[in-house]
């Protein structure tokens, strides 16, 4: 998990503290199950996304809601910007305190990728609030998969050198702690409405990882590295069915 989707998350949370005492006294399904198909855009990128989701309910009234569920995302990106990936590098230590560190600009390099497509296959976990049986907000991020794409050329850019280098996404994916984490993994903050039974709106913000592992450790100051991470904020919008 990122810095930036901790922040996500923290902001969901308090705001499901604060909207609490506001919201209607009413108790709802214990589980809600939906599917997902939504589109983000951003500058020079977007993507599609399928998912399926099972969301719980907490305590008396069911409004508090954690969940887990799958999603197949597909990510095109044009001249996009890839940096180096490993913690170890980009914050000099790996483990959670890299949450609090600030990146060693000096040990990042940059890989210049001009048609980026990634795909992936993740399990993802939910965290929510029900503020009425129409209303919800979730945040959701990718946990753990698998990526797959074709293999592309990229510009390997260090300082005023640079190299022409084969890649292709990084195959497996795992949500560890800031830049520990590994792979291609999608997140998101979105409302959804249902507007009758089964079908819903969804309106939010997307927050996606993809990574590219070069075919060679292009890398190599201050040590060899072959895994280059782009991280992506867009605004992102579908549809929901409710099962």
């Amino acid at each position: 998990m990122s810095k930036e989707q901790i922040s996500v998350g923290a902001a969901l949370i308090i705001f499901v503290f604060l909207a609490t005492p506001f919201s209607v006294a009413q108790t709802y399904s214990r589980t809600i199950k939906f599917i997902d198909a939504n589109f983000a855009v951003g500058d020079a990128e977007g993507s599609m996304a399928l998912s399926f989701n099972v969301d719980k309910g907490l305590g008396k009234k069911k409004k508090i809601v954690v969940g887990v569920g799958g999603r197949l995302t597909s990510y095109l990106g044009k001249n996009q910007y890839y940096e180096t990936a490993p913690a170890r590098l980009t914050s000099g230590s790996t483990g959670p305190q890299v949450i609090f560190k600030e990146n060693i600009a000096a040990n990042i390099d940059t890989f210049l990728i001009k048609t980026a497509q990634v795909n992936s296959l993740n399990v993802l976990i939910t965290l929510g609030y029900n503020f009425s049986e129409k209303l919800m907000v979730r945040f959701n991020i990718d946990a753990i998969g698998l990526s797959f794409g074709k293999n592309t050329k990229g510009n390997y850019i260090n300082g005023s050198r640079g190299a022409i280098e084969a890649a292709s996404p990084t195959t497996w994916n795992a949500l560890l702690v800031s830049d520990n984490d590994r792979g291609s993994l999608n997140s998101e903050f979105f409302g959804r409405y249902l507007f009758n039974k089964k079908w819903a709106v969804k309106a939010g913000i997307q927050f996606h990882f993809t990574e590219y592992t070069t075919d060679t450790q292009v890398q190599q100051f201050p040590e060899a590295n072959d895994r280059f991470r782009n991280k992506s904020l867009m605004f992102t919008a579908g549809l929901s069915y409710k099962l």
